[in-house]
């Protein structure tokens, strides 16, 4: 049988993957797919790759892959923007079904990239872009095909998740634990894109749209990172009952689709709470099925590469009729068109943990729930903690009902303009992962 010819373009960590596991398990796939999948051609800068690529056709141009005719799907491992946007459309372009890893370019251009994919009758998939080895984007256009999506919420940045759990297991700075995760290669050089939720909006906004049928629209999404976060909000959190995590959240309300990425209060009964190190977890609250979680490792070589040769057996097995295959998006048309709009973060309701770190005064509480009063929040519950070597100051925790974010905005700022108060007042959300 004519086999299904690959060409890799990248050989980093789950490009070399992606190359091992596909040649390491050449007869279980070929007998999953019906047909031989094998490695054509791989394009590679430099040599420092942890493959035997003997006997395999190696270049230094990654559009060589792109050109060559006897290349049936492309898979683009090099990350970026530009240049990974040029090789996949150049691919689509020369009638080539595409694989890609590439979470940013999916969520900030997937709608122009599905739309050429639907011009040239290709298939462009992108499994491994969301969650590394877990199958999430298969669960959400597949199995949950038949549901209806009420909300998701995931902890889908391992790198956030290592930094919180280390911080909370052994109360050290977020600075020391971020020094440490680069060392061990959890965080790169320039950490920005995790520890401010980046990369995690770029992945939620994949789910959403799926789950939500809407466009993607990574621009009108809400970040916020975690960098704020200190040893003592963790103390404090768990004094509530609840564990913070890097949560993104994403849920149908009444005024359209919430699509935001911050830290976040849970309670510590919740499974999503005891999700710790660099493991991933997504939970889909949904009509039919109900609540359903989805864990493990959200990186790394061989687990990455596992959903990308999942979508490359997927397309094998429909290389004479893509028109057969799952939508990118999980619709018919190739950029979902209902027209739900993304919900400001202003005007989402939730409830609120605040540290206030103020004079010890024995009037102060007192002209804070007086504020909270006028705006007519309830607390639910208040403490004032003692801060080591300042016994002129105090912390006040207030746990709050569930508020108009807008409306928690004006309170903080009124708590800000009192006297003896250090602003900024330290503002988390407090969610449940239930669709509420």
């Amino acid at each position: 049988m004519k086999p299904v010819k690959v060409g890799i373009c990248g050989l980093g960590t789950v490009g070399s993957g992606t190359f091992n596991v596909l040649n390491r398990n050449q007869d279980i796939i070929a007998a999953r797919v019906g047909h031989p999948v094998i490695i054509e051609q791989v394009a590679v800068r430099h040599d420092n790759h942890a493959c035997d690529t003997s006997g395999t056709m190696v270049t230094r141009d990654i559009f060589d892959i792109t050109r060559n005719p006897d290349i049936d799907i492309v898979v683009e491992l090099i990350g970026g923007y530009e240049t990974a946007k040029e090789l996949i459309l150049s691919a689509i372009e020369q009638g080539k079904h595409v694989v890609t890893a590439n979470k940013a370019l999916i969520a900030e251009h997937g709608n122009e990239i599905f739309k050429a994919a639907k011009k040239h009758n290709v298939l462009v998939a992108y499994e491994a872009a969301v969650a590394g080895g877990i199958p999430i984007i298969k669960c959400l256009r597949e199995g949950l095909a038949a549901n209806r999506i009420h909300s998701l919420a995931g902890i889908i940045n391992g790198t956030g998740n290592y930094i919180l759990t280390e911080m909370g297991d052994k109360q050290r700075p977020f600075s020391d634990v971020l020094k440490e995760a680069q060392t061990l290669g959890y965080a790169e050089s320039d950490p920005t894109f995790d520890i401010e939720g980046i990369d995690a909006c770029h992945k939620l906004t994949i789910m959403a749209s799926i789950a939500f049928g809407i466009p993607l629209q990574f621009n009108q999404a809400y970040t916020e990172g975690i960098s704020l976060i200190t040893p003592l909000d963790i103390q404090y959190a768990e004094e509530l009952g609840y564990r913070i995590k890097h949560l993104g959240i994403a849920r149908r309300q009444e005024k359209g689709i919430e699509i935001r990425v911050h830290p976040a209060l849970i309670p510590a009964s919740k499974p999503m709470a005891n999700i710790n190190g660099v493991l991933n977890a997504i939970v889909v609250n949904s009509d039919a099925l109900g609540q359903t979680l989805y864990t493990g490792p959200g990186a790394g070589s061989e687990a990455t590469a596992s959903s990308v040769i999942a979508d490359i057996m997927d397309i094998a097995r429909t290389t004479q009729s893509p028109e057969a295959a799952v939508p990118a998006l999980g619709h018919i048309d190739e950029v979902p068109r209902f027209s739900e709009p993304v919900v400001p973060i202003e005007q989402i309701k939730t409830r609120y943990y605040l540290r206030i770190h103020a004079e010890n005064h024995p009037d102060r509480m007192n002209a804070m729930t007086d504020i909270l009063s006028t705006y007519g929040i309830n607390v639910t519950a208040i403490s004032q903690k003692s801060v080591a070597n300042k016994e002129q100051y105090a912390d006040i925790v207030i746990e709050t009902g569930r508020f108009n974010e807008a409306v928690i905005n004006r309170a903080i700022d009124s708590i800000e303009s009192l006297t003896g108060v250090q602003a900024p007042v330290t503002r988390i959300r407090i969610e449940t992962t239930d669709s509420e």
